[in-house]
């Protein structure tokens, strides 16, 4: 049809040829009309151009949706009766029965009347088309064809059987890829023709900048486009989709076609995340697409990235989908832009959610964070950004980051108390900040109380733990006792109003049993086992209350039983090991150790290789294994930081480890994994001094020297080891040194006590004890050492005291210390 306005080639032909294709219907209906005054041989013709052009127009006012149905089988009358003049045998001749069969088919469709489109596609032999360069409006016509023949078939119900249904999904399924194809082909063409109206694409922008005036490809044709991959999955052929999917995203982009690719890539994304494809899934061919006169032309090049896997597929997809996001934002706060900006912004929302699952998934935090980072200059004041980057610095192990970014979200969102429990916790667990943790939860607790959140008890419970970690941190008896009274009564207020939450009932009994209610808190921890008989950390104190009550059988027993059900809990085999070296002997102790060492290159060793992807190492998640606090770690050695000392003091420290430090370089992999592995070979020293192997002993220390030098346990370790063969001033190095890391480092201010003593050096033995004493009021072993100072300095009444203090204590003294169980918050 376009070839019979050429071939004429007068001016008027070629003026409504060049109408049609800038879609200027009215100019069109008003040349076809001057066409058919002056030359009546193109009556058919002309016909067929005032019916298209009425068709044309209305629909772009009134585009084919089903609320303008009913306005369209009343507008479209005339046209529908102009193209009904040329589905006839003049028609034909004249070259335009087929372009109007199809023009009436769309108009069919646009009047809800989809068993007459069907009819008209029929007749124009659609199915039949062979495949030849067309120019534009023609490709438009037949693009828009296909993808309306689709729509019909899926509109219409008149299919019965089951085998007709099949072919009809058949058939709509390649109407629709045909139609994408196409589409995508009309698009390019039109760009190329366009190209120098449009500006070169800039990242976000200060303002939205109108683009150069460019043709859509229209609501039929998003919908084809749309639809296409949809169809597949809805007949259970994930892969097809997934092949759609590709096909379209590795055309050359169009300008009218980008918001369309950004869904794409999220909607393809989320194919892949959700498994769809599963076993059937095949990385795409590194090879360029099949060429056609009907199939858009696709990205090719030499050097081109060819995803191998399902990982870098995803990833790969919302970098991309990324950068579309991020270039269409608006950073302009002008009301007049209000409605733009929060449009790219959900846009830009969608994808960094799928990112986020994508990245977590595979173990790929860092990239999700540097994603989230260039985020926040077009996130301003809205939260749900700003919470997704602190999870993720959380994630990654920023945590001074994580806190400044958390408080901006705690800004934002002025109801909401779990933001502030958050921050407390990242404070608790990670900061050591306990005074400000304690702020933040009762800044939580003043919102729970203003919104039905149900976080008061909570709320309670993490004061109470800010409460409870400012007493372990200070020495002053009074002082300590205060804030351990006001953290039991947030425990207990906590119970009050939540009485069925395990974790209050855990911190309760806790508290308790560190002020010495034994009974009361084994009550407590009871009733928490009741409501989460799994939860280890409950477990793991029980333990320890039974053996407070000198049931060390009763623990071991209890300690078996829930390694049953936790085979890889590191925490609980610890105890294992010392109430087995207390019940069964150092060689049942040993064997229960090298198990520890054992489960923990099972579980970690992956994450310490280095030349391992990160994607490929192995989680850490099953391991409840938790170093928060002093028996095994104490509350420095997550964060290594020197405290406050002598300068000469540090130096002397740091000199012992001078040999080591000069070939010393930090392990791949997270810093906890192998601050564990140190304690297990701190573990294993111990047995070996219990077993008289001090060669052993010496191989341990060595092991857990190579990881990490500078720590206060391995310097204690030593000390032990020269305090064996009786070299008292190594010993007291030691001692000094690690007392210098730590000075809050009990085990060792005793053993350095004791040191002073059998060097004679009563005074500074005393005071060493005394010190010791300050910080943990109830070890007996303190008091126990501090009897036999006494005694050598002929204060005997001060001698017996101290012993009968040191008797009093032991009797409720657990195996290990109550603050060895970890800080938990789930």
């Amino acid at each position: 049809m376009t070839s019979r306005i050429k071939s004429g080639a007068s001016r008027i032909e070629v003026e409504i040829e060049r109408n049609r294709e800038e879609s200027n219907w009215l100019k069109v209906i008003e040349l076809a009309e001057q066409l058919k005054e002056k030359s009546p041989d193109f009556l058919c013709l002309s016909d067929f151009l005032i019916g298209e052009g009425k068709l044309e127009n209305f629909l772009e006012e009134w585009p084919p949706l089903e609320i303008n149905m009913n306005r369209a089988k009343l507008g479209l009358i005339d046209a529908k009766r102009y193209l009904n003049l040329v589905i006839t045998e003049a028609g034909i001749k004249a070259g335009v029965a087929m372009d109007a069969h199809l023009l009436l088919g769309k108009l069919q469709y646009a009047c809800g009347q989809y068993s007459d489109g069907l009819k008209h596609f029929q007749m124009a032999d659609l199915q039949k088309l062979t495949e030849k360069k067309l120019p534009l409006r023609s490709l438009k016509i037949i693009a828009e064809s296909y993808a309306i023949k689709a729509l019909c078939l899926q509109k219409d119900d008149t299919a019965s059987s089951k085998f007709k249904k099949l072919e009809k999904q058949e058939e709509m399924s390649k109407c629709f890829d045909l139609a994408s194809d196409l589409s995508l082909l009309y698009m390019q063409k039109l760009e190329k023709e366009l190209i120098s109206t449009i500006p070169s694409s800039n990242t976000g922008s200060h303002s939205p900048q109108p683009h150069a005036a460019h043709k859509s490809l229209g609501e039929v044709l998003e919908q084809a486009i749309q639809l296409a991959p949809i169809i597949f999955l809805q007949n259970d052929k994930a892969e097809a989709a997934l092949e759609r999917y590709r096909n379209s995203l590795c055309a050359i982009e169009s300008h009218g076609v980008q918001n369309i690719r950004l869904k794409f890539l999220c909607q393809m994304a989320e194919l892949l995340l959700q498994g769809l494809v599963g076993e059937k899934y095949k990385p795409p061919l590194n090879s360029t697409m099949k060429s056609s006169v009907w199939k858009p032309k696709y990205y090719a090049s030499l050097n081109q990235f060819i995803p191998r896997n399902q990982c870098e597929e995803t990833i790969l997809l919302l970098l991309v989908a990324e950068s579309m996001a991020v270039r269409n934002t608006v950073l302009s706060q002008s009301p007049e832009f209000r409605d733009i900006r929060l449009s790219a912004y959900q846009d830009a929302v969608m994808v960094y959610d799928l990112l986020t699952v994508a990245t977590v998934r595979w173990g790929q935090i860092s990239l999700l964070q540097e994603s989230l980072e260039r985020a926040l200059k077009f996130t301003f004041e809205e939260s749900h950004l700003w919470k997704q980057h602190a999870l993720s610095l959380l994630a990654i192990n920023r945590y001074e980051h994580a806190l400044a970014v958390l408080k901006e979200v705690i800004r934002l969102e002025k109801n909401d108390p779990s933001n502030c429990l958050l921050a407390a916790k990242l404070c608790y667990e990670h900061l050591n900040l306990a005074v400000e943790g304690t702020n933040f939860s009762m800044e939580a607790r003043e919102r729970a109380f203003t919104s039905p959140s149900g976080l008061i008890g909570r709320s309670h419970m993490y004061i109470g733990i800010g409460y409870h970690l400012q007493a372990e941190a200070v020495q002053l008896r009074r002082e300590k006792d205060i804030l351990r009274q006001t953290a039991l009564d947030n425990f207990r207020t906590s119970v009050e109003l939540e009485p069925n939450d395990h974790l209050c009932r855990y911190y309760l009994g806790l508290q308790l049993a560190i002020c010495g209610h034994i009974s009361e808190a084994q009550q407590h921890i009871r009733i928490g086992l009741d409501i989460h008989p799994e939860h280890s950390s409950t477990l793991h104190l029980l333990v320890l209350l039974l053996t407070a009550e000198r049931q060390h059988k009763s623990a071991l027993l209890v300690v078996e039983n829930a390694l049953e059900e936790y085979p890889d809990c590191l925490n609980l085999m610890y105890v294992k090991a010392y109430l087995e070296l207390h019940e069964k002997g150092g060689e049942k102790a040993l064997v229960t150790a090298k198990q520890m060492l054992e489960l923990w290159k099972n579980l970690y060793e992956g994450q310490t290789i280095s030349d391992v992807p990160e994607c490929d190492r192995k989680s850490d998640t099953r391991s409840v294994f938790q170093l928060y606090t002093s028996e095994m770690s104490d509350k420095d050695s997550s964060s290594l930081h020197l405290h406050n000392t002598a300068a000469s003091r540090v130096e002397q420290a740091l000199s012992e480890v001078a040999s080591s430090m000069s070939s010393f370089s930090p392990r791949p992999g997270p810093h906890r994994a192998w601050l564990l592995q140190v304690e297990i070979w701190l573990l294993l020293a111990e047995l070996y001094l219990a077993l008289d192997q001090p060669a052993d002993v010496q191989m341990c220390i060595q092991e857990a020297t190579q990881i990490y030098p500078l720590s206060h346990h391995i310097m204690h370790m030593k000390g032990l080891l020269h305090m064996y063969k009786q070299e008292w001033s190594d010993a007291k190095l030691c001692f000094q040194n690690a007392c210098a890391i730590n000075p809050q480092h009990v085990k060792s201010l005793q053993q350095l006590g004791l040191v002073y003593h059998y060097l004679g050096l009563q005074g500074l033995a005393e005071t060493t004890l005394r010190e010791a004493a300050k910080i943990e009021p109830k070890n007996h072993i303190t008091w126990y050492n501090l009897g036999k100072v006494f005694e050598a300095l002929g204060e005997f009444e001060k001698a017996s005291n101290a012993m009968a203090t040191a008797l009093l204590e032991e009797k409720n003294s657990p195996i290990l210390p109550y603050h060895s169980v970890p800080l938990c918050f789930e």
